[in-house]
């Protein structure tokens, strides 16, 4: 690992995994963090209680985007890590550091947006924390919200959780949030407009539970896209996944967006879609009540979990070639979240 901190220790792929690894695990080891799930999962009274925790910071650039803002993106994506561990989210907390000469106007903006979100989700802010730095010292504003839900009985779900035979369903298109965030640090418009994905996924969540009990692991692919989550999975499984590439939805703009910047869809960031891991006789049921929802009515059955070789992820192309998805080395797209 270097001995600096770069860029790409903030991807969410091999670097940020890496620094992890070597930083915050080692000093914070305890049993709820090494699941390494998207919330923490803590019981509390009575027995068999539990609540899920999590917290996320958002630095992302620039602060208003087609779809959606800073503000929408910290409220749904800390939602979004409480509800993939089948948690009822209730409520947030909200840190904001500002910029000196950062515009009042734009302030409001965001928080209407944060407000806007989170009765979209159905969940309440009810603390937080301001802070100014010197003019320079912080690219506007950034926000870090935690958030906490409660899981109800019986449901236990994890990235350790995906075991062969399993189906792999995706809820959308995927590479929305970060191709939208590029075409507008780009200035590039298409026919068809490309915007964030950027959505509260409690609902969803809740429907697919309705649905079927026989989920095993939820995962919303945001930082390093599908493939670095299908990675994620798969190693905390320790299983094999294989995706096929007909069967992964892509919109056209974002595919377009993508050849010309030279980018794989498949490792761009995501923020209202979900990667769900189910047991094979319970996924149709689980498609349906997807397409069901209006955040998963492009849903798909994307691949199956093997017992092959552990950790590894591979796409069976179109042509019916095998290719490896690594988890992301790099960073790909800086700054969208």
């Amino acid at each position: 690992m270097s001995e600096r901190i770069l860029l790409a220790h903030g991807s969410g792929g091999e670097l940020s995994h890496e620094l992890i690894d070597r930083v915050f695990a080692p000093a914070f080891a305890n049993p709820a963090l090494a699941r390494m799930d998207d919330s923490a999962v803590l019981p509390v009274p009575p027995p068999g209680s539990r609540l899920a925790f999590t917290t996320d910071g958002y630095v992302v650039r620039p602060l208003f985007f087609p779809g959606g803002d800073i503000g929408r993106l910290a409220v749904c994506g800390t939602v979004n890590d409480l509800a993939m561990m089948g948690a009822t989210p209730l409520y947030l907390s909200a840190a904001v550091v500002l910029e000196e000469g950062f515009a009042t106007a734009d302030l409001e903006r965001i928080v209407a947006s944060m407000a806007a979100a989170a009765r979209e989700a159905g969940v309440e802010i009810v603390t937080g924390d301001t802070k100014v730095v010197e003019r320079g010292s912080a690219d506007g504003c950034f926000i870090t919200t935690a958030g906490v839900g409660v899981i109800p009985p019986g449901v236990d779900l994890s990235g350790a959780g995906a075991r062969p035979g399993d189906a792999v369903l995706i809820s959308g298109p995927v590479g929305d949030h970060g191709l939208a965030i590029m075409s507008q640090r780009e200035g590039l418009r298409f026919a068809s407009p490309l915007e964030s994905d950027v959505a509260p996924l409690n609902g969803l969540v809740r429907a697919l539970l309705e649905a079927t009990p026989a989920l095993h692991t939820l995962r919303d692919p945001t930082r390093g896209g599908l493939a670095t989550t299908l990675n994620e999975i798969a190693r905390q499984s320790q299983v094999e996944i294989i995706v096929e590439e007909a069967s992964i939805p892509v919109r056209p703009a974002a595919q377009a967006l993508a050849e010309m910047l030279g980018l794989d869809p498949l490792y761009v960031a995501n923020e209202g879609k979900l990667i769900a891991v189910v047991a094979p006789e319970a996924a149709e049921a689980a498609l349906a009540a997807m397409r069901a929802h209006p955040l998963g009515r492009e849903a798909a059955i994307i691949g199956r979990v093997h017992g092959g070789r552990p950790g590894r992820v591979a796409l069976r192309t179109t042509l019916g070639a095998h290719r490896v998805l690594d988890m992301l080395a790099g960073e790909q797209l800086p700054r969208i979240c």
